[in-house]
């Protein structure tokens, strides 16, 4: 007969095999949540490894980003600097530019002076006695005339007898001349001038073929 039917009577050995049961039924509990924590304890390596490659960088990671950053920010900071120098020194040739051509044009409104200064006292050449005090005055005007200008840079360019200059020169005419070398100036018929050795006007000249 079953062992729980009611109507029988438990005999020791009875007792026995459901203490035993019992017992059996107790460890069983007592194995499940070691086994759920040892599953558990396996799993978390694998989980703590994907956490790490997917969530917050490294302390090592996190500092190489500082030093490229760092140097980054450095090479910014140098090229500025760079920038600042140049735009510095664009600056100061702008300044030293306009100081030494300021008198550019004014230099080249007073060239027509000069040179009818220099006609008038061509034009006494071989002249009467009388305009020689006349003439003596135009030249030491022009004299007075020409060391203001060479005082403020600007310089005569008279270049008779040297070789053309297609810089300094404007060529009015080309004759042939056995005598000088070819490509020679052999007549100025208007001098030219310069400032700061910057062309203010060529010298009009006629050169040997």
């Amino acid at each position: 007969m079953a062992k729980n039917d009611p109507t029988q009577t438990n005999t020791p050995e009875d007792a026995q095999d459901a203490a035993a049961e019992a017992a059996e039924t107790v460890e069983a509990a007592a194995e499940a949540p070691r086994e759920g924590a040892s599953e558990a304890a396996e799993a978390t390596p694998e989980g703590s490894g994907a956490a790490a490659e997917g969530g917050e960088a490294t302390p090592e990671e996190a500092l190489a980003q500082m030093e490229e950053e760092l140097a980054q920010a450095r090479d910014a900071v140098l090229r500025a600097q760079a920038e600042a120098q140049n735009a510095a020194r664009r600056a100061e040739q702008d300044v030293e530019k306009a100081r030494k051509f300021a008198l550019e044009r004014f230099a080249g409104e007073l060239l027509p002076v000069i040179d009818n200064l220099e006609r008038a006292l061509e034009s006494t050449v071989g002249g009467d006695e009388s305009i020689k005090p006349i003439a003596e005055g135009v030249e030491l005007t022009l004299k007075s005339f020409l060391d203001v200008m060479n005082k403020f840079n600007v310089e005569t360019v008279d270049p008779q007898g040297e070789p053309f200059d297609p810089n300094l020169h404007q060529a009015m005419s080309m004759v042939e001349n056995p005598d000088v070398e070819p490509n020679s100036v052999i007549a100025v018929m208007q001098k030219g001038y310069t400032l700061n050795g910057r062309l203010v006007r060529p010298a009009m000249v006629m050169v040997s073929k």
